[in-house]
């Protein structure tokens, strides 16, 4: 017994390196943070002043599987990534293209659909040189076509003007959600509700309404 007042006097020196789990944080507020840009139909868009969109619908399906409520939060693409990084969001659901180089950055659900895509090279806001050099050619998301979409796109993150390529007839990307690294009760919560999503129909049946096919499979 002479060593556990030493042992008591060590406990204050460990709590603080303790840090909370995503879910834990997710189930004290009561609501899934979710951020999207909601300018792309039929993903995410403004209908008659109101949200909607695939990727809406599928935001609202997991938050109820999670037992907590969706909050649905508009923000643009200069914020939308780094906002998970730094837990203002819990998670991005924006058609976001489950690369290598953005597994550097987040952890990532399973994928929720897939998609073919041409190459886009859009340019971001501008960064520091040292974190653009690292994402340069970096794949962020995808547009694809559909009833309210023009052409199939796969983003591309790079210091260039906007300039169409031709599509590699048959790449195919797949679609995850990203969210802070270091979360694994999280992410076992997360894709065990998108199984759960998958297994029943619902997120075919929300292809099957949103893009007239089912996206859910490659």
């Amino acid at each position: 017994m002479r060593f556990l007042p030493g042992l008591i006097l060590l406990l204050p020196l460990v709590s603080p390196l303790a840090q909370a789990e995503l879910i834990d944080d997710v189930n004290d507020r009561g609501e899934l943070r979710i951020a999207l840009e909601a300018d792309i139909a039929p993903f995410s868009f403004k209908q008659d002043g109101r949200l909607a969109g695939f990727e809406v619908e599928l935001a609202e399906l997991l938050a109820q599987e999670l037992e907590v409520h969706p909050s649905i939060l508009v923000t643009d693409r200069n914020d939308l990534l780094s906002g998970v990084e730094s837990g203002k969001y819990d998670v991005a659901i924006n058609h976001i293209a489950l690369t290598p180089e953005l597994q550097d950055r987040f952890d990532f659900s399973e994928p929720y659909g897939y998609a073919p895509a041409q190459t886009l090279v859009r340019q971001e806001p501008p960064r520091p040189s040292s974190t653009l050099e690292k994402i340069q050619d970096q794949l962020l998301g995808v547009a694809q076509s559909g009833p309210f979409v023009e052409h199939q796109s796969l983003v591309v993150v790079a210091d260039k003007q906007p300039v169409a390529q031709a599509p590699t007839p048959d790449q195919v990307v797949a679609m995850a959600i990203p969210f802070q690294k270091g979360n694994p009760a999280f992410q076992a919560s997360l894709d065990k509700a998108l199984q759960r999503i998958k297994a029943d129909g619902r997120l075919e049946a929300l292809s099957q309404k949103w893009f007239g096919v089912a996206k859910d499979r490659p």
